[in-house]
This record gives structure tokens, sequence and C-alpha cells, in this order.
């Protein structure tokens, strides 16, 4: 997901685009036409096109080419979208529009072990985001990728988005009630994924410092925890020394490396058991 994307200037009018795109609607070359069609609403870099049901692991719809889909990529979609602030915000009921990561990522998300170690790599500053509601299990994103040569998104550009906004959501959600058999044949259940979280510091930690421990990992300030459990700064403060204490860690950084070493070892006991049922 490299590609540069910009409008087209040559381009005759947008309606025309959107003609061709409303003719693949019924097609599996829709998410490229659609990839298309907003390069010439908006200046892009990258373009992801998923879709999340809170049981499975995402579906890329595009790119679905592996020459496009980098390392870094994989690694999101594999494990590192649980701790990402746009499935989180969806998890959490984010209201399907138009909007920029930095609207809706945590306080401290530049912080984080999963920003340093995953989401740097994609060497965005910005990233704009529709949400789009399929049905009531299942979401699709499609993020818009800026890198530093563009810089932000300028003001008319995302006013642009929002006012094409309810097209864009009714083509999608048409294409998804055509073709969304192509797609589930392929998901996965991520049942380790959100077993991890539940359980990370299980023995170790008490439920309060598990639930802390999570909201830490997804980029959350102390200040911000405290909102949004509704108690003081200073207890916060008091259950992360603990949970440093408890764990023998220092930074979030190994925090990190702790949850992932758990995911690991949840996902390989539920392989055994797998194997172990297929014979």
């Amino acid at each position: 997901m490299h590609n540069r994307y910009h409008p087209d200037a040559q381009s005759v009018s947008w309606q025309k685009d959107l003609a061709s795109l409303i003719d693949h609607i019924r097609l599996r070359s829709f998410p490229k036409v659609l990839a298309d069609f907003l390069a010439t609403q908006c200046h892009f870099d990258t373009v992801l096109m998923v879709t999340y049901k809170k049981s499975f692991k995402p579906i890329i719809l595009h790119p679905t080419d592996p020459a496009d889909q980098s390392p870094t990529l994989h690694n999101y979609i594999n494990k590192s979208y649980i701790l990402d602030p746009l499935f989180n915000a969806i998890q959490h009921g984010m209201s399907p529009g138009v909007s920029r990561l930095a609207e809706i990522a945590p306080d401290s998300f530049e912080t984080t072990e999963y920003y340093q170690s995953c989401y740097k790599n994609f060497d965005l500053v910005d990233e704009i985001n529709f949400v789009i509601e399929l049905d009531k299990h299942v979401t699709c994103t499609i993020s818009l990728g800026r890198k530093s040569s563009l810089g932000t998104i300028t003001r008319a550009e995302l006013h642009r988005l929002q006012d094409i906004y309810p097209i864009i959501n009714s083509l999608v959600r048409q294409f998804w009630l055509s073709q969304s058999q192509e797609y589930v044949q392929y998901e996965k259940s991520d049942g380790a994924m959100k077993q991890a979280l539940n359980t990370f510091g299980s023995g170790v930690l008490t439920r309060r410092e598990q639930e802390i421990s999570g909201l830490i990992l997804q980029g959350h300030s102390s200040k911000a925890i405290a909102n949004m459990l509704s108690i003081s700064l200073g207890t916060v403060k008091v259950h992360r020394k603990n949970i440093h204490t408890r764990l023998n860690t220092s930074t979030q950084s190994e925090i990190f490396t702790l949850f992932l070493a758990h995911l690991n070892e949840l996902e390989s006991a539920a392989a055994d058991a797998t194997a172990i049922i297929s014979h």
C-alpha cells in the first residue's frame, strides 16, 4: 500500500468517475475503483480498506495484491490491530462518518510500544478514516494515509470527503450486500487475541490492574485513564506502580513484550487443542 494517489486535474468531472464506480458495485474490482475515485477528491499516499467484526480478525478488501502489502501491514492485521485507536474506537461504538486518526487516538498514542513498533513504520503524518457500518456486527473502514511530503489534510479536502461520505457509505454497503460471502469465507476467529487482553496478568494482577494495563497498552495517559474509570490520578499512579512491581517491569515496552508473549502462548495452546481434536 505504498502507491501515491492524487486528484486527477485532467478529469472531466467527478460525476463521470462516480458513474464508473457504480458500474463496478457488484464486482470484486469495486474496492480498487473506489480507491481511484477517492483519488479524484483528495491527495493521499496510501489507502487501506478493511472490515472489522467483533470476534474475528480484520479482512483486507484493498489492496489484495501481496506486492502491495508490506510486512508492517501483515503485522497489523495478524496481531497489532488489537491496540489500534481506530479499532478500539469502533469497539466502543464510534459513530459512522469521516474523521482523522488524530481526533480519536489516545492522548499518549505516540508513546505506546504499538506506535513505536508498528504504526510508526507506516511513516504517516496524517490518517483520514471513513467508518461505514455494514450491519450490526461488521464495520468497514477506508483509511487514507498521508506522508510528510503531503503533510496533513487541508480543510478543503476534508470537507470534500465529508460531503461525499453519504454516497460512499451507500455504495460500500451495496457492494458488501452482493460480495460479502466472497470475503467472509476467509475470516479467522480472533478468540485468542481477545482472550489475551482479558487474561493478561491473570493470577498476578488484580482485575482493576488488568483493566488499566490494557488501557496503558492502547496509549491512554494516567490522566485519561483516571477520567475514563472515574478514579483519581493518584490512584492510577499507584496502580501503574503496582503493575510494574507485580510484572517485574519498568517500561511500557516491557509490558508490551510480555503481552505479546502471553498472546503467543494462547495461540500455541489453541493450535495444540485443534490438532488433538482433529486427530
